[in-house]
């Protein structure tokens, strides 16, 4: 009898248990969460009437039964194949296989497997214990990540990087409330080595995509910025085949240490005051204890690992993300819900393109070229436009070389020199913008009206960008006017044939013959 059979035969005897301590079907059908008709057909069947239900039940034919050897055969074959596979070889061998649904498959493929007694056998991997590695030879590196109680009682997700040295087992954390990338990761490799004071030969990982592109039949295509960092450093690179973390296994124990002895109801306030308490567990705990498997503590290991790891020399680094954001035609960037201004003239095209950091509170802005544009305090609000009101002024050229340009448009260069240096006395900081309202108002102006106007200001002491621009519209309009009026208007063609023409000459007897009347 199977364990289906046995589990039919408690639910029979239970429902005429129920029966006889006086519970309705209604209240057996409820408490057995069974339906009322299924508790009324057992209730009319004796045991033996039950068990010949059974015997037929089994027996009954089914619906994929034409196909039960060639089930057999292959189960008989490979007896660790999926139900999954031998719906697919059905449909593949038998194109006359009927439309059923998975669940319809697994339910014969038990069936087979009972009647036939061929259990699944699932293919086991077989482990040998590893040899303890000579001192500095080794370090074992990977990613984990957790969901942590704040302040506030929200939860967030902080991820940590791990490092063990594999002879000793001292262990390294680093804590981030990012995701990692290539430059973070590179950054705790530092902070890694400089916790151990030295480099081990051979650091083992997994695949992890900001370290390794792709992967090509065991040739591994690095990522530029850890390809780079890796050049400058003394140790070998070990990737582990994918899908098969257990290679590194020391560093996945140490990520399951940290989750559950460290990180386990622990309130996280910040990530700095995290690292700091990482750092604390470190030496009390996680490196001081005895290892469960070596019996010996990673810190007294490590006093002896330490003399064969490689020296350690700081490089000259500074952890600083960069992405790159559009410039909108407006010069602003959308970062996090808000809009950034950038100076004026930023925007060159749809295809603009600007590199962004944080550092600290602020948010840095750079170009392509790695020159830093301008820098932003960080909003912690959304929907907001912060902006800087030097960004509205075009900084393109020096401001010397615009008062230049500016006196370069009279013809008393020394005149206008001084007449500027008044404005930039009076208004130093806006100097800039008065200088871009007068460029601005003389484009098309003629020289002899720039002139007038700058006489006229001087001599009335008018020492304003807009004042001189209202100056401008004034004499202008008088100057176009008078030239109106002086200009004389050539004849045409028709006007030259009337000048030439002669009038009718009447005859002066007419006039007297007119008078005499």
């Amino acid at each position: 009898m199977n364990k289906k059979d046995i589990n039919n035969w408690i639910m029979y005897h239970e429902i005429h248990k129920l029966s006889r301590m006086g519970f309705s079907k209604t209240k057996i059908a409820q408490f057995l969460v069974l339906n009322i008709r299924t508790v009324n057909k057992y209730l009319d069947m004796s045991e033996e009437g039950y068990e010949q239900f059974l015997i037929h039940k089994s027996e009954r034919n089914k619906k994929l039964s034409p196909y039960e050897s060639f089930v057999v055969n292959k189960l008989e074959w490979f007896p660790d194949t999926s139900t999954a596979q031998i719906h697919d070889w059905l449909k593949e061998h038998h194109p006359d296989f009927p439309e059923v649904g998975p669940r319809t498959v697994y339910n014969f493929v038990m069936f087979v497997r009972q009647k036939h007694n061929i259990p699944y056998v699932p293919v086991t991997r077989e482990y040998f214990p590893v040899e303890e590695l000579p001192y500095g030879e080794q370090a074992q590196v990977d990613f984990g990540e957790y969901n942590m109680r704040m302040a506030d009682g929200k939860r967030k997700k902080v991820r940590f990087f791990a490092m063990v040295l594999s002879r000793s087992r001292m262990k390294f954390v680093y804590f981030s409330h990012k995701p990692f990338t290539s430059q973070t990761v590179v950054y705790a490799h530092e902070r890694a080595f400089e916790f151990f004071g030295g480099i081990p030969k051979t650091v083992v990982y997994d695949q992890d995509r900001t370290m390794v592109v792709d992967e090509n039949i065991g040739d591994i295509i690095l990522t530029s910025a850890f390809k780079n960092y890796t050049k400058s450093r003394s140790f070998k690179l070990h990737f582990c085949r994918k899908a098969d973390p257990e290679s590194k296994g020391k560093v996945e124990n140490v990520i399951q240490y940290v989750k559950k002895n460290f990180l386990y109801n622990r309130p996280c306030f910040d990530i700095e005051n995290l690292n700091k308490e990482a750092h604390g567990w470190l030496s009390r705990t996680a490196n001081y204890l005895p290892h469960n498997f070596t019996k010996k503590s990673p810190q007294s290991e490590y006093l002896i690992e330490k003399e064969y790891l490689n020296p350690f020399v700081p490089l000259a680094m500074e952890i600083q993300i960069k992405k790159k954001y559009y410039v909108r035609k407006t010069n602003t960037i959308n970062y996090k819900s808000n809009f950034y201004t950038l100076p004026v003239g930023t925007y060159k095209g749809s295809k603009t393109l600007v590199m962004v950091a944080e550092k600290e509170d602020t948010l840095e802005i750079y170009n392509l070229e790695n020159e830093l544009i301008c820098s932003h305090p960080l909003s912690t609000q959304k929907g907001k436009i912060i902006s800087n009101t030097n960004h509205k002024r075009d900084t393109s050229i020096s401001l010397k070389n615009m008062i230049e340009q500016t006196a370069n448009s009279f013809t008393d260069h020394s005149s206008a020199l001084s007449y500027l240096q008044k404005i930039k006395v009076l208004y130093p900081r806006y100097m800039r913008d008065h200088l871009q309202v007068i460029l601005k108002v003389l484009k098309g102006v003629d020289t002899l009206v720039a002139d007038k106007v700058l006489d006229f200001c001087i001599e009335n002491d008018l020492l304003h960008g807009h004042e001189f621009e209202q100056v401008v519209y004034v004499l202008s309009d008088e100057f176009n006017t008078k030239k109106q009026e002086n200009k004389i208007k050539p004849m045409g063609k028709t006007g030259m044939e009337k000048a030439n023409q002669m009038p009718e000459k009447r005859n002066i007897q007419d006039y007297e013959n007119i008078i005499n009347q």
